[in-house]
């Protein structure tokens, strides 16, 4: 939500750098130090993945420009900022009622705010060993859930996990979810027409705070995207080939695990019968190569990578596949899904700039054509800054952004939002045109019968009649003698201008006969109903 109304960059993330005991998040420092020590080469790799306009947007300006200076924004930073907590060491999850605790260990948790879009995206990196294929789909599917979609028989939250837990690094709990809490969702839902986020990410967004909600934050936040939050998942197992494919399907579409039958399919065969040519990047699903049998699935929401747990370069966290999921992979479908939430965030201003308007009062709707405006400037700033089609010319990235690409349906959504986007500035500047020709059409016709008055009244100019000797109070009284009557001819002329207007449209028609155009000229005085009749 804006912090300063009126002004159309924002920059959110300036009140996360007060160093306060209720701000955990401080900003995360890139690796691009002038002594290089930092930089490691799979930050090296990283960088060179991507196409230089992606560059500029992930990592920002060269060095020798940020020299130079930008009064807009810091000189050379990426208009990506990232802040990290680290107070959070481990996290512990029951996927539903029965089932065993599940401790993963944190590696990351970060928010990212990008300059002038008001977006903020919530990063949350676990990881764990020893897990069974049923247990990591469960955890794909039910981690990731702003709230729970309704609740069993049992009162558990549905697809949402039974429990979790953020722990410390001594193990002390800071916070656990609330699922199971009905009446908490089913009250908020009722008094605010808006969903409530679960404790747990409640707590985890802090100082940031949901719109809705009475406690005070730094920053507050609305939900614009689905409540199940994009996923991603690198995962070894042994022997992947030995993996079914209705496995493979549940882990493609973010489904959860199944009864523990391997033939059982999700869906239906024909609802997945084209699965591998939709969902799948199979170049390295062979025996040859440094990372043999290594699949690739991407269903937009989710971008799953399955390979060999015996495989080094599978878990080389340096040069391998890790290293490559971690940082290429990911920047890829973070792109992805920052562009999907700018488009989501500029259909819900419109509609927002919409809701707020009283076609009855004149500073309502002066503010919704400032509003309309601004986003219009900010949209197109989005088009040129931060939306493209490619982001690398390496083909496994190229392959990977472009089927979440696809599957996201972005193309759809930008040309949904730019026609809204246009078709909203294009109503303005006709309205403003139309005020306009409005203007000047009084103007011509209060100029055209203004002749009339000018031309009776220059005689006082003349030297017909000698004004010019007599006494100043004669003077005086023959000009408001004239004034007056003039005066009141001009003001009721604008009074009338846009019948005059038609009038002089008849007038100047020389198919009209003098009949009609005497009719014309009585109509000026008629009543709008008689005239309508």
């Amino acid at each position: 939500m804006p912090i300063r109304p009126g002004t159309q960059i924002q920059e959110h993330w300036e009140l996360l750098d007060q160093e306060i005991a209720e701000n955990p998040w401080r900003e995360l420092l890139d690796e691009f130090t002038p002594d290089g020590k930092e930089f490691q080469l799979r930050h090296y790799s990283e960088f060179v993945t991507f196409l230089p306009y992606v560059q500029r947007f992930i990592y920002g300006e060269s060095r020798a420009k940020k020299e130079m200076g930008n009064k807009d924004e810091e000189p050379g930073s990426s208009p990506m900022r990232v802040y990290r907590r680290h107070d959070i060491a481990s996290v512990r999850m029951v996927t539903s009622r029965g089932a065993l605790p599940i401790v993963l260990s944190i590696a990351h948790i970060d928010l990212y705010f990008f300059y002038d879009i008001d977006v903020v995206m919530l990063n949350v990196e676990v990881h764990a060993d020893n897990l069974t294929l049923p247990q990591v789909q469960e955890l794909l599917y039910r981690f990731g859930r702003a709230y729970p979609a309704g609740w069993d028989e049992h009162g558990d939250g549905l697809h949402s996990l039974h429990s979790l837990q953020w722990l410390d690094k001594d193990g002390a709990v800071l916070a656990q979810s609330d699922s199971g809490d009905r009446d908490k969702f089913l009250s908020f839902v009722s008094k605010h027409r808006a969903p409530r986020i679960s404790s747990h990410w409640f707590f985890l967004m802090k100082p940031l705070v949901l719109d809705h909600v009475e406690e005070q934050g730094v920053i507050r936040y609305r939900q614009i995207e689905y409540y199940r939050m994009p996923v991603m998942g690198l995962i070894a197992v042994d022997e992947p080939r030995k993996v079914p494919r209705n496995d493979f399907i549940r882990l493609g579409l973010g489904i959860g695990a199944g009864n523990g039958n391997d033939n059982s399919m999700p869906y239906s065969e024909s609802h997945v019968a084209d699965f591998e040519k939709q969902f799948c990047d199979d170049r390295f699903w062979c025996d040859v190569g440094p990372s043999p049998n290594t699949r690739y699935l991407a269903g937009g929401r989710t971008l799953i990578v399955v390979g060999d747990a015996q495989s080094k370069y599978f878990l080389d966290n340096e040069r391998g596949v890790l290293a490559q999921f971690r940082h290429q992979h990911f920047l890829l479908f973070l792109i992805a899904h920052f562009q999907r939430a700018a488009l989501l965030m500029f259909a819900d201003r419109l509609a927002e700039a919409l809701k707020k308007l009283d076609i009855g009062a004149t500073d309502s709707v002066r503010r919704f054509k400032r509003s309309v405006r601004q986003n219009f400037e900010i949209f197109l700033r989005f088009t040129h800054r931060y939306w493209f089609h490619e982001v690398s010319e390496q083909s496994q990235a190229r392959s990977l952004f472009d089927l979440t690409f696809h599957h996201l349906k972005l193309d759809a959504l930008f040309d949904e939002v730019r026609e809204r986007m246009h078709s909203m500035d294009q109503y303005l500047d006709t309205d403003s045109t139309r005020r306009h020709t409005n203007t000047v059409l009084r103007l011509t016709v209060v100029t055209t019968f203004g002749l009339i008055g000018t031309i009776t009244t220059g005689f006082i100019g003349m030297n017909l009649i000698a004004l010019t000797e007599i006494p100043l109070i004669e003077k005086i009284i023959f000009f408001l003698v004239i004034f007056a009557p003039i005066a009141f001819l001009t003001f009721y002329t604008i009074v009338k201008s846009r019948r005059l207007s038609d009038f002089l449209d008849v007038l100047s028609d020389e198919s009209v006969s003098a009949r009609d155009k005497f009719r014309a000229l009585i109509d000026v005085w008629r009543k709008k109903r008689m005239i309508d009749e």
